[in-house]
């Protein structure tokens, strides 16, 4: 299905290569007749090449990335900047950038940084480069056929984030953080930009929509499949710019923002993929969330002071009621003005007496009483708040929210924040920064997983300014992270991994919240 992607120039990052190539390669000595659990033909280059002594095997690895390859299991733990293999996927697997040293393969890298390193001999021929590909191509199975991350599909814990620059979702094995797939989405031949990501209450599906595609998909959360899409209804012309997706409590339910000054929420049967109503008559509409029986809906309006607010069944649009944020009449807007705090995203509290929204223009966060809409806390940079907050995540097992603040203004290496905060006392939690040893830049999308008490921080990691990749993304740009914390005070980071996705990464959601 997809998808023709140009490919960057890998010379400058050059100098970030560390976590492969980190390691005082020794000659090798003697045949290994147990190849680990790799299959012969593959466990016979890996064992022998990449996992000798002072480098990738049980007793160096510490000093090679704290990447091990001497064992089928422990190589999908991979190491200090993440998944080293992704089964399916040999494309956006960072171990073929560096075993690659033949111009006839799909990437050529300097001859400083491939892997076996210089001083260790030869490099992989290209009969040993293709053979390892095909293997991860046909999903890296183990000398059994075992699949990773195959079992207790039905249970299994993970955390789904989009690639807008590739046209992915990353899927994130709850249990060993890495990257276990990357599913394909979209539906032309373009970079369509999978905007958002939302995992129904029930577990079952995950749906995605694309600011440059006209089509909402439909993952199987057992499978990682697209099984089902839709071509989104537009209202008035054929404009669209789908932005946010909101799936009600019951999971019966999804809703979509097409994000224009004439916008307007769609919303569709989540079982079958039918049309139901159009909600208009709203300028920029942008996020989404509603009470727990669907019975009343807010939806923000990105650029102003504004959120709507009104019952699901309402039919007549000039009756929607419009939410002053900052005391002065309620205004819309196209576009940015100076002077507003501009709500981006709102979300309902897990009670459902309160509805947190994040000003961006303003660097505000905002508590609104569910019931009487009247404004009960404005968090403010003097409490914490970092510049331009966007997302937000909740637990439900501990009473607090999690903003992320991209600081898109600040021109520092690692720069953007975390805000935290208590919604049952509105009281302020913490924050996560730089200060705190935070490596974010451009943190955007949030997911907690509640079910080992982390929380996910994505890193676009956009401009110039931000860590090099220290792998190349195999559809341009510059690769995206995650870093993950624990949900509760301190808020420390589990460990000091920055996990490389791919360009683009953006938004986050998880299973069994």
């Amino acid at each position: 299905m997809k998808k023709s992607i140009a490919i960057i120039s890998v010379l400058s990052f050059a100098a970030a290569i560390t976590g492969f190539y980190a390691c005082k390669h020794e000659p090798y000595k003697q045949p290994v007749e147990v190849y680990g659990g790799f299959p012969d033909d593959v466990g016979k280059i890996i064992t022998t090449r990449c996992a000798t002594s002072g480098c990738h095997n049980a007793n160096s690895y510490t000093a090679a990335g704290n990447l091990r390859m001497d064992s089928w299991d422990q190589l999908f733990y991979g190491g200090n900047h993440g998944a080293a293999v992704v089964p399916y996927t040999a494309k956006y697997s960072p171990l073929m950038f560096y075993i690659n040293n033949d111009t006839l393969n799909d990437k050529n890298l300097p001859g400083d940084s491939r892997m076996p390193p210089v001083d260790a001999g030869s490099a992989l021929t290209n009969a040993e480069y293709q053979t390892i590909k095909n293997w991860i191509n046909n999903g890296a199975p183990d000398r059994n056929g075992k699949i990773p991350f195959e079992d207790n599909a039905a249970t299994r814990q993970k955390i789904y984030i989009t690639q807008q620059g590739c046209d992915q979702v990353a899927v994130i094995d709850a249990e060993r953080k890495v990257v276990m797939r990357y599913i394909s989405v979209g539906e032309a031949d373009g970079i369509e930009s999978p905007h958002v990501i939302r995992v129904s209450p029930d577990n079952q599906h995950a749906y995605v929509c694309f600011t440059g595609g006209l089509y909402m998909q439909k993952i199987n959360t057992n499978t990682d499949k697209v099984d089902a899409r839709v071509k989104l209804a537009t209202i008035g012309s054929s404009a669209f710019s789908w932005n946010i997706l909101y799936v009600t409590p019951d999971s019966k339910t999804v809703l979509a923002c097409n994000y224009l000054p004439a916008g307007s929420v769609v919303q569709y049967d989540a079982a079958t993929l039918t049309f139901d109503k159009f909600y208009d008559r709203m300028k920029m509409p942008h996020g989404v969330t509603s009470t727990a029986n669907f019975d009343t809906l807010f939806i923000s309006s990105q650029w102003g002071n504004t959120i709507y607010k009104m019952p699901s069944s309402l039919t007549d649009f000039t009756l929607i009621k419009q939410i002053s944020l900052d005391g002065n009449a309620p205004v819309q807007n196209n576009s940015k003005i100076p002077g507003y705090p501009d709500p981006h995203e709102i979300m309902i509290t897990p009670d459902g007496s309160k509805i947190v929204a994040t000003c961006q223009s303003s660097n505000e966060v905002k508590i609104l009483d569910a019931r009487t809409n009247q404004v009960l806390k404005t968090f403010t940079t003097g409490d914490g708040v970092g510049v331009y907050p966007q997302e937000i995540a909740m637990s439900r097992k501990y009473p607090y929210a999690y903003i992320s603040c991209s600081d898109t203004n600040n021109s520092k290496q690692y720069a953007g924040s975390v805000f935290i905060f208590n919604y049952q006392t509105l009281q302020v939690a913490g924050v996560i920064n730089e200060n705190t040893n935070a490596e974010f830049n451009t943190p955007h999308g949030l997911a907690v997983d509640d079910k080992n008490d982390v929380l996910y921080v994505v890193s676009a990691n956009t401009g110039t300014t931000g860590p090099p990749p220290h792998h190349i993304s195999a559809c341009g740009g510059r690769n995206g992270y995650y870093n993950i914390f624990r949900t509760t005070p301190p808020f420390a980071p589990i460990n000091q991994r920055r996990y490389e996705m791919l360009s683009g990464s953006y938004s986050a959601d998880v299973r069994f919240k």
